[in-house]
């Protein structure tokens, strides 16, 4: 067969192209596409993954609701043995569907590193830093189906997502408000309103084996929030430690395992957008396991000074070394 210079032929398979010029054939990644073509193709992976994720949660939202209904009707008893269960199996699907879409559709590369034992028999707790709305789900793509379900502390304002608030609502997840110092000024009674929610949340979390996640910082990492904390980590905001705090209080000798985890993106952290269209680089996560000393069990972190002291001291090394973990990753 001759080819002329100039020739072109395309031909994509498995997202390979490969180009036939002057009779020679050259390999080449998706990368090499005409910007347009890339910008093309990523905005239609971001709009069918959302619209496959809203038409996966609508079907998923009906049997949600129908556990949800057979919770309210039956005695508290039964409803912990039946309706529960079924919630959360539920719940398990659906993020079983995101994984998929995720691994297989995606590909994400994501690397877990980790030694810890893991059950679905054991209570734990999940200590991560926040970058992304992805980090759930990088959470989940080590620990899905080999711990029980996770628990996350959320903003109040969220159970008004659309089947997504019904969802965590009836997953017992608590709800916390966050007020600003001017409104604690005019009300200082709702100071201690979220450590009331949170041994309202474990006295829950105490009756089955439950995994409870705490986003340290309380927000989101963004260059915008360090600056104005001036937080001395590189990658970290402050920790603020009031919530893994109570939660040890309440749960603390329950707790088989907790567990530090560090979650790391090759370049900015993605947005929704991002994780829509895939575009998102490798992803890190590293797992280790935490010893706790005993006497923050035990300890009363609001009215004695020492004990609040000690324990922001912990939690203090705890952000430096991992701070440390994501440095040498961002290498």
């Amino acid at each position: 067969m001759s080819l002329s210079v100039g020739t072109w032929y395309f031909c994509t398979s498995a997202n390979l192209q490969y180009r036939l010029d002057s009779g020679k054939i050259t390999h080449h990644t998706n990368k090499q596409r005409p910007l347009a073509v890339r910008q093309i193709a990523s905005y239609l992976r971001g709009v069918i993954s959302i619209l496959a994720v809203i038409i996966h949660t609508l079907i998923l939202g009906v049997f949600l609701f129908l556990s949800v209904l057979l919770r309210l009707i039956t005695p508290p008893s039964l409803a912990r043995r039946f309706a529960n269960p079924l919630i959360v199996e539920v719940a398990l699907i659906w993020v079983g569907g995101i994984l998929w879409w995720m691994r297989h559709v995606h590909r994400l590369d994501v690397s877990v590193d980790h030694d810890i034992e893991l059950s679905m028999d054991q209570w734990n707790m999940i200590i991560a830093n926040h970058q992304s709305w992805l980090d759930i789900f990088i959470l989940f793509f080590a620990t899905y189906r080999r711990i029980p379900v996770m628990k996350f502390f959320i903003k109040r304002e969220l159970i008004w997502i659309p089947i997504a608030g019904v969802a965590w609502w009836a997953l017992d997840y608590p709800f916390m408000s966050r007020y600003s110092k001017a409104y604690l000024a005019k009300h200082p009674e709702k100071a201690g309103q979220d450590l009331i929610t949170t041994q309202q949340a474990c006295e829950k979390f105490s009756l089955e084996p439950t995994t409870v996640v705490n986003f340290l910082e309380g927000t989101r990492f963004t260059p915008e929030k360090h600056r104005k904390q001036q937080s001395p980590y590189r990658h970290l905001l402050k920790p603020k430690a009031g919530g893994i705090a109570f939660a040890l209080q309440a749960l603390g000798e329950k707790f088989n395992t907790v567990i530090d985890a560090s979650i790391h993106y090759q370049g900015k952290a993605p947005s929704t957008w991002d994780m829509a269209c895939g575009n998102v680089g490798k992803i890190t996560l590293q797992m280790r396991k935490l010893d706790v000393p005993e006497r923050f069990m035990s300890m009363d972190y609001i009215n004695n000074e020492s004990d609040r002291v000690t324990f922001q001291n912990w939690t203090s090394e705890l952000w430096q070394r991992k701070d440390q973990i994501l440095d040498k990753l961002d290498r």
